[in-house]
């Protein structure tokens, strides 16, 4: 098996999404590559470089790939899968961006949000919002896949794979980058946070989020919220956890004034541990909650915050 897993990073350092790609790539076999397509991206290099199991890390090191444009990073992809059996990138939004267009010029399937590598062309897949899971067979030549993140661990960083330079320049000319607007927050961000408190629709105003905050300070916590809450303009919708949102799979996630919609679970019922404040008994989110108050949230949170 060879195997390329496409890097995540911007230009400076390493996203951890790729540490978990590199573990799921090391359950289907142990010749990994690495690609790492940016500008000035040679300490990302150096990174990827570190972790276990990598052999082989390929640099393409131009302006062209600064932004990991999809139009930019297809013909690249698909020019260093000759001899690959499997292409593996995150879930992330960039994976999710580029991967359907390499499959697509390779001619093959896609398999998407793998969580479990049973062989080389099995993989586990969760379908239906998370209610069940889908055993997929690839009999594809080049399997293309997107991993879960949350489905598996950081690979370790005690290796020393070599660094190869690529030559090739891919620039399509089909589009540029313009601008992007990045929420800048002092507290960790949401996928690689430790410990998660979300709000949802029973925080009432986007004000009431300062209740949460103030919790998130004192356990060094990511701020989430539901899809209602940003749907009713409460918080931005980079804060979202759920399907449609960001996948989360923290070691504590308190889930405040959250009914427990389906799409909300699919995003952190992986979460090791649970907790749920909601003055409705009868909410979907005490089914899957380690530990439930049923409570106003305006009186138990800051008693929380108070205690900690």
């Amino acid at each position: 098996m060879s195997i390329l897993v496409i890097a995540e990073h911007d230009n400076e350092s390493l996203k951890s999404a790729t540490l978990n790609t590199v573990t799921a790539a090391l359950a289907i076999g142990a010749d990994v590559s690495v690609l790492v397509a940016g500008s000035q991206c040679q300490s990302v290099a150096e990174a990827v470089a570190k972790i276990s199991g990598v052999t082989t890390v390929l640099v393409a090191d131009n302006a062209a790939y600064e932004h990991q444009l999809a139009e930019n990073m297809l013909p690249l992809i698909v020019e260093l899968a000759a001899g690959k059996t499997h292409l593996l990138a995150p879930a992330t939004t960039s994976g999710k961006n580029i991967m359907p267009g390499v499959a697509a010029l390779l001619d093959v399937a896609q398999i998407s949000e793998i969580i479990r590598v049973e062989s080389v062309d099995v993989f586990e897949r969760p379908i239906y919002a998370g209610n069940a899971i889908a055993k997929v067979q690839s009999l594809d030549a080049v399997k293309v896949l997107t991993v879960r993140t949350t489905a598996f661990d950081e690979a370790a960083q005690e290796g020393s794979a070599s660094i190869e330079v690529v030559a090739s320049v891919c620039d399509a000319g089909k589009s540029r980058f313009v601008s992007e607007q990045v929420a800048e927050s002092e507290r960790p961000e949401l996928t690689s946070a430790k410990i998660i408190i979300s709000g949802g629709r029973g925080m009432g105003n986007g004000e009431n989020f300062k209740i949460l905050e103030a919790v998130a300070d004192k356990l060094g916590a990511a701020v989430g919220a539901s899809r209602a809450a940003v749907d009713a303009g409460f918080v931005s919708n980079d804060m979202q956890v759920g399907q449609t949102g960001k996948i989360v799979a923290p070691d504590l996630y308190i889930a405040v004034g959250i009914s427990g919609a389906i799409q909300h679970l699919a995003g952190m019922k992986d979460s090791k541990v649970i907790v749920a404040i909601n003055k409705d008994e009868e909410a979907p989110i005490f089914s899957i909650a380690d530990y439930g108050l049923v409570a106003d949230l305006f009186e138990a949170v800051p008693e929380l915050t108070e205690l900690l």
